[in-house]
């Protein structure tokens, strides 16, 4: 495991009790009931009743969980240990069925074997990721002929502005397009809580939408559609306003900030 792969699992570590400690999260909610999925997830991926589903960097694993209480057979992936034994713990907890793996995302072949009917994987993933070509290999290892990707993620444009704190209205700061190297970032709060106390940076890579979808279909992979939302999870800029339905937004200005893809394996 390369220094930039160390040093991200070091966070992820760091950051999975603050994760299970925060009202983002709501696991109380999670353990009473409450799917974690999106609206958008839901809707798109559609009925998973009696199929096998691999949820790969699944965090602490809560939407794995709730695509097995809505009926599909789990396995979730992330490489760390602190998620993976919150999601072992949180699965015995609820009594929900569901297999966890403790793995870099392109060791996996080396310690699953197994193929799928849904290869599953949603918000904030793809930044940590350096070779999103091997990514999509993996993906296509793992499914079974006939079945699909699924992504719904932020959207790579929604990363060119500066989200500070203070910031009042969108203004560019990164660039759009792939690099070999990731971003240094240090720590600033983070998504689930601003105040929260963060002792480790991070190193993040920038994906263009189109580096995306040709690594899957460079992986042999057939894309189905692309969806693009001007909504996103969380308060990615602080002047966005969270509508009733749990969706956040730009109120003066309409960007993409979310995309969905669909690409099945022929």
């Amino acid at each position: 495991m390369d220094e930039y792969k160390i040093a991200n699992r070091a966070l992820w570590n760091e950051l999975t009790p603050i994760h299970a400690r925060s009202e983002f999260y709501d696991v109380d909610g999670f353990k009473n009931g409450r799917c974690t999925l999106s609206s958008i997830e839901l809707e798109e991926v559609g009925d998973v009743s009696g199929k096998s589903l691999l949820h790969l960097q699944c965090h602490f694993g809560m939407d794995t969980l709730s695509w097995a209480r809505l009926g599909a057979k789990v396995t979730g992936v992330d490489f760390s240990d602190e998620a993976i034994n919150l999601a072992r713990s949180l699965a015995e907890e609820t009594g929900i069925k569901g297999n966890f793996v403790c793995s870099d995302i392109y060791e996996l072949p080396e310690v699953l074997d197994e193929k799928f009917d849904i290869v599953f994987t949603s918000a904030g993933v793809l930044c940590w990721l350096g070779d999103l070509p091997k990514w999509a290999e993996i993906i296509n290892h793992f499914l079974k002929p006939g079945g699909f990707f699924y992504i719904c993620e932020g959207h790579p444009f929604s990363c060119i502005f500066d989200n500070s704190a203070g910031m009042t209205e969108l203004k560019i700061t990164q660039s759009y397009f792939s690099r070999p190297e990731p971003n240094h970032w240090e720590p600033e709060g983070d998504y689930a809580g601003p105040d929260a106390e963060i002792t480790r940076g991070s190193y993040e890579w920038t994906h263009s939408l189109g580096s995306i979808i040709n690594a899957l279909i460079g992986a042999g992979l057939k894309i189905e559609f692309l969806h693009e939302f001007p909504v996103i999870g969380f308060k990615a800029y602080p002047f966005m306003e969270q509508g009733e339905d749990g969706w956040w937004r730009l109120i003066d200005n309409n960007v993409p900030l979310t995309f969905s893809i669909k690409a099945t394996k022929v």
